[in-house]
């Protein structure tokens, strides 16, 4: 098999929320299980840190590694989704796990993992354990995918477990109240693992402190301190970098971090892990599409996706400098879309789209629910259509924000980075 047939075969292993949504969530962890169980259990063969949470997690998950890998561990780092390719789930350091190793694994256990009937995720987490135990790593930083009680990564049990705050999003699945997500988050805490909460909300404290004193965990609270420069750029990383220092602080006693490492750990989280799409400049330059353009302008995206998300994304612009406000905006069909188009400018032009996914919210309905918002908006039959059409209309003083869902970055980044 190469590469990209084995990545075809493993979202095509039942339905992949990233996908189709809901109805690829599971009640019960009896795969992901077996899938462990048959693998001889290697998520016991590496100390890890287990996060959950609405937001967040991803920035902070990579400010933890980058703080850790500075310190000279060799850490792991699982995550999702994905923007541009599979690998990026997979991390050990800066480095994707390689295309030979996913070969390897999806061709070694295909046949047995049929007989399990595993999803997508549970594959990739059992690809991800098995890896990061082969590699010896030192240390793993384990993101759930969604919720936690559920969530297939919840068969760990880390040195650490984080919830980086609670949010309204994927209600149809965790509930619709910030108490009944926090309980489902909360399902992360482990017997006697401390667990650092990164935002200290009067609506979920009593569900963390009675989860925490149940079953005995440290409940731990970040605190707002001096953290310096963090390498993420948006005013909300220094919420993350708080939590991830919390994090660090709380576990220096088995893995020694020096206060130098934990400055150059913040400073340099890209170049130490990769990551993207987190308030991330788009460069242009090269794209044979805009040749012909003189005068770019400054275009950023970000993967925010749900109402407290992109609350911060409005924040974050009203402090950014520009003549014209430029955003190509597409998201998904679970969401409370009119809710989220009043969080932001008005003062604005929109491109719509409507990412090559089946939960991408038709574009008609998206200009639909726009227009009745009061928004200047157009739509257009691709992600990518929108974004040149945004490029080809603004000026040098402009700014162009791409958002509204993982899915919409992920298609204008792909292009640029093919």
């Amino acid at each position: 098999m190469t590469y990209k047939e084995v990545v075809d075969y493993l979202f095509k292993q039942m339905p992949t929320y990233q996908k189709q949504g809901s109805t690829a969530y599971k009640n019960n962890l009896d795969s992901v299980i077996a899938l462990c169980d048959f693998l001889d259990n290697p998520q016991n063969n590496f100390k890890s840190i287990h996060i959950a949470g609405t937001n967040g997690k991803g920035s902070t998950a990579h400010l933890m590694a980058s703080i850790y890998a500075e310190a000279g561990y060799k850490v792991g780092v699982f995550s999702s989704p994905h923007l541009v390719d599979f690998r990026e789930r997979i991390k050990i350091g800066n480095e994707q796990i390689s295309q030979a190793a996913v070969i390897e694994f999806v061709s070694q256990y295909k046949v047995d993992f049929q007989k399990i009937a595993c999803s997508f995720f549970e594959w990739s987490t059992a690809l991800a354990f098995y890896y990061f135990s082969q590699e010896k790593v030192d240390l793993a930083i384990i993101e759930t995918g969604l919720g936690g009680r559920l969530d297939s990564t919840n068969v760990i049990i880390p040195e650490a477990s984080v919830i980086t705050n609670i949010g309204m999003d994927h209600m149809n699945i965790l509930g619709e109240t910030k108490q009944k997500i926090a309980k489902e988050k909360a399902g992360i805490i482990k017997l006697g693992v401390p667990v650092i909460v990164g935002r200290r909300q009067p609506e979920t404290e009593s569900v963390f402190h009675e989860a925490s004193t149940t079953i005995r965990a440290p409940l731990i609270y970040s605190e707002e301190i001096s953290v310096g420069e963090v390498g993420l750029h948006g005013s909300h990383q220094k919420e993350n970098a708080c939590t991830a220092l919390k994090v660090v602080e709380v576990l220096n006693d088995r893995f020694f971090v020096s206060e130098q490492a934990k400055v150059k750990g913040l400073e340099k989280v890209v170049a130490n892990t990769g990551l993207m799409g987190r308030w991330q400049t788009l460069e242009l330059s090269h794209l044979e599409d805009f040749q012909g353009k003189e005068i770019l302008p400054r275009a950023i995206c970000d993967v925010a996706h749900n109402e407290d998300g992109l609350a911060l994304v409005a924040e974050q612009l009203k402090q950014e400098q520009f003549s014209k406000l430029h955003v190509v905006f597409g998201t998904v069909n679970d969401k409370d879309v009119r809710k989220l188009l009043r969080l932001l400018p008005h003062a604005a032009s929109y491109y719509l789209c409507a990412a090559n996914i089946s939960r991408a919210l038709n574009v008609d309905e998206l200009l639909k629910i726009a227009s009745d918002v009061g928004l200047s908006a157009c739509s257009y039959l691709s992600v990518w259509e929108a974004f040149l059409e945004a490029v080809n209309r603004a000026d040098l003083e402009d700014l162009i924000f791409v958002g509204g869902s993982t899915f919409t970055v992920a298609e204008v980044l792909g292009k640029i980075l093919e």
